[in-house]
């Protein structure tokens, strides 16, 4: 009999690298992952992994078998999408990854409507600040911000990210508010530390671009902790409208240097090539889009940049 279940467990170790690895993707335990292929290898009278006490790595044998293995499991999965088209309703369990605070804010209050429109669908959330692999990590599908790199992904912008320079009232009244951006560098600049470049701030007015290389006592690598240090009065700092805009509506923030603008990025729905596009990958980026997808999202209208 063809070992036909073993061969995503195989695609999964090959991929990943490891069999602890693959079985944080499967969702299985490592023991599960370790009998399969010592299934599969008896099956097929060879050894497709050499193993030692460090790592493995593919034998000859694994290399071929791979390679077959991958295009079998990719038209399993279009076969599926086809089937899933054809029933005319998504259906099936969907990982998907978010950063934390916009997941936290944006993402997490709609998906009870989600899960209520599309019953037939399960829903695994991952939120993180840090970009993960979405075949690494066994996902269908991501939410990211910014720029993003070259890639064989699909990509589908949802929204423009704006950011701002936010302060607290508190904080302003003690130190003062700067007028110009090089102002900043009195100030206590707090960071946000998975920005390209954390400590340097680009601005934008009718006379070019002015970088300025602030300095303070907190980095951060998460914007509401960060967001949180502001609202406490320990500095200025630099947070997307999506964590700043109601904390600006209710007067706890105050943009700083509103005459200036900074780089504006974007918001991306994230997903794998194929032919037919899952419906259940569809449901969701559509019904996101449709939520916050908006030249000018509710965020904005409350950090008032209207």
């Amino acid at each position: 009999m063809i070992e036909i279940g073993a061969i995503p467990v195989f695609v999964a170790v090959a991929e990943c690298g490891g069999f602890a690895s693959a079985a944080r993707r499967l969702g299985i335990t490592k023991s599960a992952v370790s009998k399969r292929i010592g299934t599969l290898e008896t099956h097929l009278g060879t050894q497709l992994f050499h193993r030692s006490t460090r790592s493995i790595s593919l034998t000859e044998a694994g290399e071929i078998y791979l390679n077959h293995a991958v295009q079998a499991l990719g038209s399993a999965q279009e076969a599926e999408d086809a089937v899933a088209a054809v029933q005319g309703r998504p259906v099936g369990h969907l990982k998907l990854s978010a950063p934390m605070s916009f997941g936290r804010r944006h993402v997490a209050p709609l998906l009870t409507e989600f899960l209520a429109n599309y019953p037939d669908i399960t829903l695994d959330l991952t939120m993180d600040d840090r970009i993960v692999d979405l075949i690494d990590a066994g996902l269908d599908l991501a939410i990211r911000a910014g720029t993003l790199p070259d890639s064989a992904l699909i990509a589908r912008q949802l929204a423009p990210i704006h950011s701002v320079i936010v302060a607290s009232p508190e904080y302003l009244s003690r130190q003062g508010s700067p007028q110009h951006p090089e102002d900043l560098l009195l100030h206590n600049c707090l960071h946000y530390a998975y920005s390209r470049d954390p400590m340097e701030w680009v601005f934008q007015d009718q006379n070019g671009e002015l970088k300025v290389r602030t300095k303070g006592t907190l980095r951060v690598n998460n914007s509401e902790t960060l967001c949180t240090t502001l609202l406490d009065g320990l500095g200025i700092g630099r947070l997307p409208t999506f964590v700043a805009g109601a904390h600006i509506a209710d007067g706890r923030l105050i943009r700083v240097l509103p005459g200036y603008a900074l780089p504006e990025q974007a918001l991306y729905a994230v997903f794998h090539e194929r032919r037919h596009m899952p419906m259940k990958v569809r449901a969701f980026v559509d019904f996101l889009a449709d939520r916050i997808g908006q030249e000018m999202p509710f965020w904005d209208v409350e950090a008032g940049l209207v």
